[in-house]
């Protein structure tokens, strides 16, 4: 048995794995921060955003649909459509146009909560 190759896969996998869990942190961190801002920009706690289910929940409030909307998100094919009509929405109040809700709020979500976190983009409570 080689013990060098058993012991440097093993190293290879913590490292991995640790890895992961740090990219995955950072991701959630720069949402979270991202979601603050725009929960201040909409009036709401900005607190609420660290929170991993309630986040989801006043990101649908603030899109303006009833926060058991939320709720779509457990149904599986539901999940996927829901999430393009929230991300349409969402830049409705924030006043962008289908194409950034399409590509940066639907494909890209990160970089597009950035944009409407820390851009000029302001809310528009009362949207037709």
């Amino acid at each position: 048995m080689d013990y060098n190759t058993t012991m440097y896969d093993n190293i290879a996998e913590i490292a991995g794995s640790t890895t992961s869990v740090v990219l995955s942190l950072a991701i959630y961190l720069i949402g979270a921060i991202a979601m603050w801002r725009i929960f201040t920009k909409a009036g709401c706690a900005g607190i609420l955003a660290i929170i991993p289910i309630v986040n989801v929940i006043f990101l649908v409030k603030v899109a303006g649909y009833s926060g058991w909307m939320s709720l779509w998100y457990l149904v599986p094919i539901a999940n996927f459509i829901f999430g393009i009509f929230l991300a349409f929405r969402l830049g409705e109040r924030f006043g962008k146009s289908g194409v950034f809700s399409f590509f940066l709020l639907w494909l890209f979500s990160l970089i597009g909560l950035l944009i409407l976190g820390f851009g000029s983009a302001t809310y528009n409570r009362r949207i037709k």
